[in-house]
């Protein structure tokens, strides 16, 4: 039978790895992934609340939708951007753009 502990640790494993990838990766596909992977936690969160905790309302179910607006958003807009930084530089390594000029 499914829990909210079960789900909670799941969730707080998923951001472990998120954390672990943003702060150990240098490839910016790599850290955006883990970002994705945090905002998934997240989505978790919100959405095993909403189910576990017994309410009315639909709270946990709307923001989980934001998050996902703005996961989505994020990656579009990151993905334009490092696709655009690799084909001036011929890297999306972090820590060879030292900086935005050309």
């Amino acid at each position: 039978m499914l829990e909210l502990q079960h789900v909670l640790i799941l969730s707080a494993s998923l951001m472990a790895l998120g954390v672990y990838g943003v702060l150990a990766r240098r490839n910016a596909i790599l850290i955006l992934m883990s970002i994705e992977l945090i905002l998934t936690a997240v989505n978790l969160n919100l959405l095993a609340f909403a189910y576990f905790v017994p309410s009315n309302n639909l709270t946990g179910q709307i923001f989980a939708l934001f998050v996902i607006t703005i996961a989505a958003a994020e990656i579009g807009l990151a993905m334009a951007i490092i696709l655009r930084v690799f084909k001036n530089r011929g890297t999306s390594q972090i820590n060879e753009l030292n900086t935005l000029r050309n």
